[in-house]
């Protein structure tokens, strides 16, 4: 699973999950290119990327911001040879406290910016190109006040679903990589004064009796994206520890 020579974009990549993606990939030879909404995260994050990772300020919630980042890609690098779509937000907001601004947030972030982040990325896209998107268990086993949330990502399954069928004999992968809950710092800011104990209760219901760690999630999205999955196409990869499996 080496990535030398191969152009790696992935969305959101500052930071949790998207950083320590970014940091897998970086750590097998990627030139990478990362994205994020805040400059400095950004910088902060690149210099511990390495010398071949580069950064793109941009949301991918704004089209604009979308059509700079593929004009930048296209004149510097010419390609892209593997899409980790990985940006998005989450929020708990229980039937009777939903409100409009966050359910448009969560469904204009996670869906529409996902969609029109692979719609934009496949004109820079060969044979033998992949695309990871980043999904969750939450779409089959949304916790209390996750319904929207869990929406917005079984709403992702099944737009991979149809996508395969849209550019059949492309030579383009794509796969859903849906992670349980996984020990970073934005996971206990959601959770709250009670991060520890929602934490406990989270790894009794893994088989392995604990929730992930993000540099394996890394790991699963590096597989994703190589030629070892090269017959894997229109999946969704449950790392979650066996929790949605029993």
């Amino acid at each position: 699973m080496l990535f030398n020579n191969k152009v790696v974009l992935v969305t959101g990549g500052s930071s949790g999950l998207g950083f320590a993606i970014a940091e897998a990939f970086a750590n097998q030879g990627a030139t990478l290119i990362i994205t994020g909404r805040r400059q400095a995260q950004l910088d902060d994050a690149v210099s511990h990327l390495g010398a071949n990772a580069s950064t793109v300020c941009a949301d991918i919630s704004d089209p604009a911001d979308l059509d700079a980042l593929f004009g930048h890609i296209q004149a510097v690098h010419g390609r892209i040879d593997v899409l980790i779509a990985n940006a998005g937000t989450g929020a708990v907001e229980p039937l009777g406290a939903i409100t409009v601004a966050g359910f448009d947030k969560l469904f204009t972030t996670n869906v529409k910016g996902t969609t029109f982040t692979v719609q934009g990325a496949l004109p820079l896209m060969g044979k033998g190109s992949s695309i990871v998107i980043i999904g969750s268990t939450a779409s089959i086993n949304p916790g209390p006040g996750l319904g929207v949330y869990g929406a917005t990502k079984a709403a992702l399954r099944a737009l991979v679903r149809s996508w395969i069928l849209d550019i059949k004999g492309s030579g383009v992968r794509i796969n859903l990589l849906s992670p349980g809950p996984v020990n970073t710092q934005s996971l206990r800011d959601v959770l709250g004064d009670n991060a520890q104990q929602i934490i406990d209760v989270l790894s009794e219901k893994s088989t392995l009796g604990r929730i992930g760690q993000a540099h394996e999630i890394g790991q699963a999205a590096l597989f994703l994206a190589s030629d070892a999955s090269s017959y894997v196409n229109g999946a969704e990869l449950f790392a979650d520890g066996g929790a949605s499996q029993v």
